[in-house]
């Protein structure tokens, strides 16, 4: 009988180091494959999810989080679309805990220019917030062009078209210099 407890007892400890082992061995997995996560992946998993965007410069933008690029994302507010480059953020809220890489190897090489070319492309009217600026320094106007790390932007009065005759001055706007851009929907910026 003593020696039928002894085997027992052995196989329990072997058995209990052996499920310590695997806990560990998962709790590290977890710890590397965290690790791993980019923050655009994370963003990625929050895709159609309320969250708030907090700039560094104080402005919040809370929305719907409708695109997780490369190096910036898009938010749906009630009245507006933002482009924010993620540069330009503090902190977020509201993401969830999922993250989703990216399939696509073309969409991982698409940045904030590409982004600003299609803006410029469509000819969109926009509202551009700069970093360590008030609220109300904002610019509104088309962009013209788009180069490598910056972008000029046709300064225009609300609602007007761009037009030649109609631009009172260009502003060109390094991408570090940018907080977020706003579109305009619904006849308002």
């Amino acid at each position: 009988m003593r020696w039928n407890a002894l085997f027992q007892d052995l196989e329990l400890q072997l058995a209990e180091a052996g499920i310590l082992d695997l806990e560990s061995e998962i709790a590290e997995r977890y710890r590397a494959e965290t690790a791993a996560i980019a923050l655009e992946d994370r963003l990625r998993g929050s895709l159609g999810s309320h969250v708030g965007v907090h700039l560094g410069s104080g402005q919040v933008f809370a929305g719907t989080l409708t695109h997780a690029g490369a190096e910036s994302l898009v938010l749906d507010e009630p009245l507006h679309q933002v482009l924010i480059p993620y540069a330009a953020v503090s902190h977020y809220s509201g993401l969830g805990r999922f993250a989703v890489a990216e399939a696509s190897a073309v969409r991982r090489k698409l940045g904030l220019a590409s982004a600003l070319r299609g803006l410029a492309r469509d000819r969109a009217e926009l509202t551009v917030l700069l970093a360590g600026q008030p609220r109300d320094a904002q610019l509104q106007g088309v962009i013209d062009r788009v180069g490598r790390d910056f972008f000029d932007l046709a300064l225009t009065l609300p609602g007007e078209a761009r037009r030649a005759g109609r631009v009172a001055d260009v502003a060109t706007v390094p991408f570090q210099a940018l907080d977020a851009l706003r579109s305009r929907r619904g006849g308002e910026f």
